[in-house]
Parts: C-alpha cells; sequence; structure tokens
C-alpha cells in the first residue's frame, strides 16, 4: 500500500523506438520471408507492412538502424523501413556484402532448454520443408530468429562452397557511407510507402 503524499505519477518511456513499443511489430509475417507464408498468411500483409513502414519512418533511430542493416548485420525480417529483399537490393547497388558469419549475434540470447545444433535446425528443414520458421521453432523449442539465424548461416555456406563469395573475399570490403546508404534505401520503391 502506498503512504506517500500526491499523486503517483508513471513515467513511460518516450524515447524507445516503435519497433519495440507499437503492436504492429509483433506480427510474425513481418519476419518471415515472402517464400515462407501461404496465401492465408499473405492476406492483409501489405497493410502491415505499410503500418509498420509508417512507424518505422517516423522513428529518429531510423538512420541508424538502416546503416546497420545494410552494412554491418545480415538481420532477418522487416528492419528500418526494409525487408530483407530491399536490403540485399541496396547492397548489391552499393556493391557490399556482409559477412553473415563475421557479423555475431545480434539481439538477446535464448533463455531455454539450452542451444539447438545447426544440424538439428537443418534435419528439421529437411523432414518438414513446407513448415514456416515459427512451425519449426516449435518443433525444436526455440525462437524463429534461432531458425533463421541457423538457415542464413546454411545458405552463406552454400554459397562459399559454390564460391559465390571467394572472387569477393579477395576484395578489400567496401564501407558505403551514410548518405550512400540513404541514397540508395531512396531508390527502392517500398521507400515512397510511408
Amino acid at each position: 500500500m502506498r503512504t506517500g503524499e500526491g499523486p503517483m505519477t508513471i513515467v513511460t518511456d518516450t524515447a524507445a523506438p516503435p519497433c519495440t513499443r507499437e503492436p504492429v511489430f509483433r506480427d510474425e509475417r513481418l519476419y518471415a520471408g515472402a517464400h515462407e507464408l501461404d496465401a492465408a498468411s499473405r492476406v492483409g500483409l501489405g497493410e502491415i507492412l505499410a503500418q509498420a513502414h509508417r512507424r518505422c519512418a517516423g522513428c529518429p533511430m531510423l538512420v541508424d538502424c538502416l546503416y546497420r542493416a545494410v552494412v554491418e548485420v545480415d538481420v532477418s525480417g522487416f528492419v528500418a523501413c526494409t525487408t530483407e529483399a530491399d536490403r540485399a537490393s541496396i547492397r548489391d547497388s552499393l556493391g557490399i556484402v556482409v559477412d553473415a558469419n563475421q557479423s555475431g549475434s545480434y539481439g538477446p540470447a535464448r533463455l531455454g532448454a539450452g542451444p539447438v545444433s545447426h544440424e538439428a535446425v537443418l534435419a528439421a528443414r529437411s523432414a518438414h520443408p513446407k513448415d514456416t520458421c515459427q512451425q519449426l521453432a516449435e518443433r525444436l523449442g526455440c525462437s524463429t530468429s534461432t531458425i533463421k539465424r541457423h538457415l542464413r548461416r546454411a545458405r552463406a555456406e552454400a554459397e562459399q562452397q559454390a564460391s559465390a563469395l571467394a572472387a569477393v573475399a579477395d576484395l578489400p570490403r567496401r564501407i558505403p557511407s551514410v548518405d550512400e546508404v540513404l541514397d540508395a534505401f531512396d531508390s527502392l520503391e517500398s521507400s515512397q510507402l510511408a
């Protein structure tokens, strides 16, 4: 029971970015690749993307998030008003490559029954190729971000085996300026949504 004098004041964090407080960013469809969604899941996706885009476009952290998501970290899903395909397009236009192995983890550590092995994720994907990342995560008792991280790693390893990155690895890594990233973002059709 409160014994202080005067009215109680509740302070909220108004500086928190919209992605941490807006319900639209909790929609799992924003973090799934288009190939992972069935027809029923795609219903209303355009409106969800538009809502997320509007909120993200008004965030004071947009420039920092966009730069990091394009240049520093190969992150999954909708980030900084962009999809994974948008960020890949920006990287292609700027001639940069983000090494998924060097980017390290992005986000909090998983709490639970222990780590899920890379092989277990790949085996589950092979056994259930039509499952979404969410369904695979439920099967393995982990988060969707864990599934996506392992699938990204598998894609990166496959690309390395195909020598696609071998030629690029010998070249010095190009680091674009913030202005270059913003110009490439402005050239995207999706940047005009908000």
